[in-house]
């Protein structure tokens, strides 16, 4: 049996996650973005089938090409990078988009938490279900119209801003029955 790492550390590592929406303009490195999509990889899935792909965008012009055209995605303006977190329905389980769309929200939860250990900032952006958004996305980024685009992630170096919220509501919380 494998032992506990660091507990304390991990908790408070998913506690101080926040959206942050106020970046600094600085680049975000490669390796970085690399170690973002890894974790998000490593995401639990239906039946293990992993139904997403990633466009990493950290081309200028084209972050802000996405921020002109997503109502509430306008920090990418000041994001160093993005990434389009996309769920493959021909991967997910039974080939059904409800797993493909859980699994990859599964995906992008990891990246944020990534995202925050790196001392990055991000923040999760929707554009699934809004139809809109997903094809303005797919013609930005020419994704096929088989991938659904789920969410654009602004990632950068944050300007500190930014705070964690409580989030705690006891009264959500039940014990044995409803």
């Amino acid at each position: 049996m494998e032992g506990k790492r660091n507990p304390d550390q991990a908790i408070a590592l998913i506690l101080e996650r926040k959206s942050v929406r106020s970046f600094t303009g600085e680049a975000v490195a490669r390796a970085d973005l690399e170690t973002l999509m890894k974790a998000g990889m490593a995401a639990p899935s239906a039946r293990n089938r992993q139904p997403w792909e990633f466009v990493a965008v950290t081309d200028r012009p084209t972050l802000d090409l996405l921020a002109d055209g997503l109502p509430y995605a306008k920090m990418l303006y000041q994001a160093g990078a993005a990434i389009v977190v996309c769920a493959v329905v021909e991967k997910a389980h039974d080939r059904l988009p409800e797993y493909a769309v859980i699994d990859t929200c599964a995906a992008t939860e990891n990246i944020l938490l990534a995202a925050e250990a790196l001392g990055l900032g991000a923040v999760w952006t929707a554009l699934y279900p809004r139809t809109e958004r997903m094809e303005y996305a797919r013609r930005v980024l020419r994704i096929p119209d088989s991938v659904l685009p789920l969410c654009a992630i602004p990632i950068g170096c944050p300007t500190g801003e930014d705070r964690p919220k409580d989030k705690f509501r006891r009264e959500n919380i039940h014990w044995e029955t409803w």
